[in-house]
């Protein structure tokens, strides 16, 4: 069963991922991490580095760095998504911009403990987590066993699904 957010106790586990692929996203990655700590983010364990093609983007669009992290979030799903979006600005993403174009960063809520939620600002668990191999697989690396509401299939289940690999 799935529980609301009063439900839960406080830290709550998160995961985030990580994209980029204009200036450094390498370096774009260490500023948000730090920014996310002064934001309140606690005990935060970024996986690999990971260079991936771009999917669902505009023809010609350069290849992505990608990573996930996990931490401990002592607020709302949605205090976290407005940090995460004030963070993606300050490091020059603009506030309007399409999903399917290059970007300095992208910082995606995941997962939040187990929580499923539908709202018209935020979807968890996030909607394309579990089509997305540059998501599951840094993910795998740092959270496998991390079981992915509705159903609770693990990260690394969802990863062999999707991938046909170990």
């Amino acid at each position: 069963m799935n529980k609301t957010p009063s439900s839960f106790s406080s830290p709550h586990r998160v995961a985030l991922g990580l994209g980029g692929n204009l200036d450094d996203p390498a370096v774009s990655f260490e500023r948000a991490m730090a920014l996310l700590a002064a934001g309140g983010l606690r005990d935060i364990r970024r996986a690999p580095l990971f260079i991936t093609a771009p999917v669902d983007c505009e023809p010609g669009t350069p290849d992505f760095l990608n990573s996930a992290l996990t931490a401990s979030w002592s607020g709302s799903p949605e205090e976290l998504l407005r940090l995460c979006q004030d963070i993606e600005r300050r490091l020059g993403r603009p506030a309007e911009h399409s999903r399917r174009e290059s970007r300095v960063i992208d910082l995606d809520l995941l997962l939040f403990d187990t929580l499923c939620l539908a709202s018209p600002d935020l979807i968890i668990p996030h909607p394309r987590l579990r089509l997305r191999r540059f998501v599951l697989e840094p993910l795998a690396r740092i959270a496998p066993d991390w079981p992915v509401p509705p159903g609770d299939q693990t990260v690394r289940q969802l990863l062999l699904q999707l991938t046909g690999l170990p």
